[in-house]
């Protein structure tokens, strides 16, 4: 008689070569979709990259900006998709509904939390990496750019200067940030009071959207374009909230507070004009981070600080709802559950993000993705039909 232990390396490998199986089968059909529905010229096959292959992880882990969601036991997609061209990206959404597999967009990466190419609330899933959709193209006599979603601010602000020297846009600091998901959260930068939001500046965009349209702001109407463009305080912290500030700082390892001024351009927007709401009235936004390199080892201890110090300083901040912003996404506040989005449970983080946009999105949210196609732990829901 065999004994039950010889026979589990060989139930793992089949275990194991089932998995990969499925996994080669759903690879093979998306590839084969690619073609029926874009360029059938193109090599797909070159663009697709499963765990299989030697560049998956440099590919997964090269805009990946946050080291805790790199290790081993964080959810990986199925396969990468990086394509060259915008009807690639169409036929990549034709093609996951067809295919019933769930689809995360990654712009530059730049996201607290990750769901740009981590999901924990879909599986399968996979990843459609925009980094070959990089052009820039900047006229200065008309003073516009189109820019492709793919590119960061740094080469945005370097392809302006290359034509102008006295001519620049209103984004952020960080330039490996993804102009599309950049903007699309709101996007400040140092410019800010004098010229607004990244978003605030947007004359004309091309979105695919859920039924994998291409769409210029005609075509997809006034409400959708309205759509796709820390903390905030409101009132002088005093110098007791701001001694107990600094008493927590000094206990952290690498603790880092960033305060951005408002006022100016931007108390000249109304809440309403676009959904980033935080305007007239703000004084300034902080930033809370801590910053280690060890991966998950210790994270919880610099993650427990960072909750604590968000508590400390709630009696400081806005209030009713307490303000959140999007760019800066925080899974604390709530998440949706697998296959099933509520707008009551989704409003948790919604009015913090949005205030009373909140409902204008979710209204726009039913009219254009009904079936919501592109979701995440915290997307806008559906109304149900």
């Amino acid at each position: 008689m065999v004994s039950p232990i010889s026979h589990l390396p060989l139930y793992l490998v089949l275990l194991l070569s089932v998995s990969l199986a499925n996994s080669a089968s759903l690879q093979e059909s998306f590839i084969q979709c690619l073609y029926y529905n874009s360029d059938r010229t193109f090599q797909f096959r070159s663009s697709v990259y499963a765990p299989t292959n030697p560049s998956f992880t440099t590919i997964l882990d090269s805009s990946a900006q946050n080291l805790r969601l790199l290790v081993p036991s964080a959810p990986k997609p199925e396969f990468i998709f990086t394509p060259f061209r915008d009807s690639h990206v169409q036929a990549a959404v034709i093609c996951s509904k067809k295919l019933g597999i769930h689809l995360r967009v990654r712009s530059g990466g730049h996201d607290y939390e990750g769901i740009s190419y981590v999901s924990e609330i879909e599986s399968p899933f996979i990843v459609v990496d925009l980094v070959k959709l990089r052009g820039i193209n900047v006229d200065i006599q008309s003073n516009t750019a189109w820019v492709q979603a793919g590119a960061t601010t740094g080469e945005v602000y370097y392809r302006i200067y290359e034509k102008s020297s006295v001519h620049g846009y209103p984004a952020g600091l960080c330039t490996s940030l993804g102009i599309g998901g950049h903007i699309t959260g709101g996007a400040y930068g140092t410019m800010m009071r004098k010229y607004g939001l990244a978003a605030d500046n947007v004359l004309d965009a091309k979105i695919v959207d859920a039924n994998g349209r291409i769409l210029d702001r005609e075509a997809m109407g006034e409400d959708l374009f309205w759509a796709i463009r820390g903390d905030f305080v409101r009132e002088p912290i005093p110098e007791i909230g701001l001694e107990g500030l600094w008493q927590r700082l000094l206990v952290e390892d690498s603790p880092l507070i960033v305060f951005n001024p408002y006022g100016g351009r931007m108390s000249q927007f109304a809440e309403s004009d676009t959904p980033f709401p935080h305007r007239n009235g703000t004084l300034y936004k902080i930033q809370y981070l801590s910053l280690w390199q060890e991966g998950d080892k210790n994270a919880e201890k610099h993650i427990d600080w960072i909750r604590k110090l968000y508590n400390y300083m709630g009696p400081y901040v806005s209030s009713l709802p307490r303000e959140a912003y999007v760019n800066y996404r925080d899974l604390d506040l709530g998440i949706n559950t697998k296959n099933s989005t509520s707008y009551i449970e989704a409003s948790s983080w919604g009015y913090r993000y949005f205030k009373n946009n909140y409902d204008r999105l979710v209204k726009i949210k039913t009219k254009v993705d009904p079936q919501n196609v592109f979701r995440h732990e915290q997307s806008i829901p559906p109304l149900p039909l």
